[in-house]
């Protein structure tokens, strides 16, 4: 046995237990979607079974639950749609691999256009996913209608749907159910997961890290990853490194329940994103807001601004009430892109800066993320999205890439 067999299986025994120190090959910083996923890829796809999840809270506080469950992979740039594509064909066996209903629908995304410059980009962004074989296809404004019969597609509106490109693969999934399936696939793996633990520094020894300092006391770490969503600049500058991000809010309502009426997921430049729960809530996501902040809450114009479109685009939407609104923490590189990579610091890597597209990246950034640790060198999948593209200028630049944002 292992001398640290107790500890690894044991988390209390790390505090109460000082001598030996008990040490993990890998620690995950941060106990959220991405997290859990590293960990749970680190011990499926490479056998490393001495790791450990520290979260300041509880699994799955943060921006796990407090987004819009949209998934898709009809990104425009060559880089982000082979990554967003392996990420949907995760999900779409998921539900199977992780032994639990995690509520995967692929219903479709539709992207409203309602101008000739739209329309071009639209055409654009289709092409572009055909040539990486992202499915994707154009709508006129009757094929709409056909596919979603809730869709206004007056003439009279001020902005009328001109039509819109459809990725009938993608859709949306319950975003607490997936917290539940991988924290229970990572500890049936022998992974340790130890919440209420706050890292408060790093253990650093001639630029290769080797441990935390915690709330809870000392880790010994063989290698670290940082993937708190939210808190990543606040982690990095533990260790010494800057990370080009901006942090924001980022709203979403949900209505009360009611009889189906919405078969898809819709999504505008004017800007607001719709899909109906599995329960009935109706789930609207707006834009980012347009200052930085760690507040899980935002601009009440932002929300106006989301409900006007809504009930422009969606009519039937004036009889529905309002049930709560929220807002997650949002990460965003210059680019619009993800960081996925070693840092400047040995055994400390970095997964951080997806902005909108974090849940729909969880099965992709865990596996190519493990990948990164295990190996200690990235994936041909997350190469480009690399911390020194910001020196080198090798930028991918997903940034008003897409109408859509989430």
């Amino acid at each position: 046995m292992h001398p640290n067999e107790h500890a690894l299986h044991n988390p209390e025994f790390l505090w109460r237990n000082p001598d030996p120190k008990p040490s993990y090959d890998v620690v995950i910083v941060g106990g959220g979607l991405h997290g859990l996923s590293t960990a749970y890829h680190l011990a499926r796809n490479h056998g490393i079974k001495r790791v450990a999840v520290v979260e300041r809270g509880w699994l799955g506080n943060g921006n796990a639950v407090r987004n819009t469950t949209i998934i898709r992979s009809n990104y425009l740039r060559d880089e982000s749609a082979a990554l967003y594509e392996h990420c949907l064909k995760l999900w779409e066996v998921w539900t199977e691999e992780l032994d639990y209903e995690i509520l995967f629908s692929q219903r479709g995304v539709l992207t409203l256009n309602h101008n000739l410059h739209e329309v071009r980009e639209g055409h654009r962004g289709m092409y572009s996913n055909q040539l990486n074989g992202v499915d994707s296809e154009w709508l006129d404004a009757q094929a709409v209608k056909e596919f979603c019969p809730i869709v206004n597609t007056s003439a009279d509106l001020r902005y009328p749907v001109a039509g819109g490109t459809l990725q009938r693969r993608g859709g949306i999934a319950r975003h607490d159910a997936v917290v539940f399936a991988l924290a229970r696939a990572a500890d049936r793996l022998g992974v340790d997961l130890i919440q209420g633990c706050e890292v408060t520094g790093f253990d650093i020894q001639r630029g290769r890290v080797t441990g935390l300092v915690t709330t809870k006391g000392r880790i010994g770490a063989g290698k670290v990853g940082l993937v708190g969503a939210g808190r990543t600049p606040l982690l990095a500058r533990m260790a010494g490194i800057e990370v080009p991000l901006q942090s924001a809010p980022l709203q979403a309502l949900v209505s009360d329940i009611v009889e189906p009426m919405l078969p898809c997921v819709v999504s505008n430049a004017l800007h607001v994103y719709v899909s109906q729960a599995h329960k009935g809530e109706l789930v609207m996501g707006a834009g980012r807001d347009p200052y930085t902040s760690y507040a899980q809450r935002g601009s009440f114009h932002i929300l106006e601004d989301q409900m006007a479109a809504a009930l422009q685009v969606f009519p039937i939407f004036g009889r529905v009430h309002l049930l709560r609104t929220w807002a997650g923490i949002v990460d965003v590189t210059p680019d619009a892109s993800p960081i996925v990579g070693i840092t400047p610091v040995e055994e400390l890597y970095l997964n951080c800066g997806w902005g909108t597209g974090g849940f729909k990246a969880t099965p992709g950034s865990g596996w190519v993320f493990a990948h990164t640790i295990a190996h200690g060198a990235p994936h041909a999948l997350n190469a480009a999205f690399s911390l020194d593209r910001f020196e080198t200028g090798a930028l991918i630049d997903e940034h008003g890439a897409s109408v859509a944002v989430h």
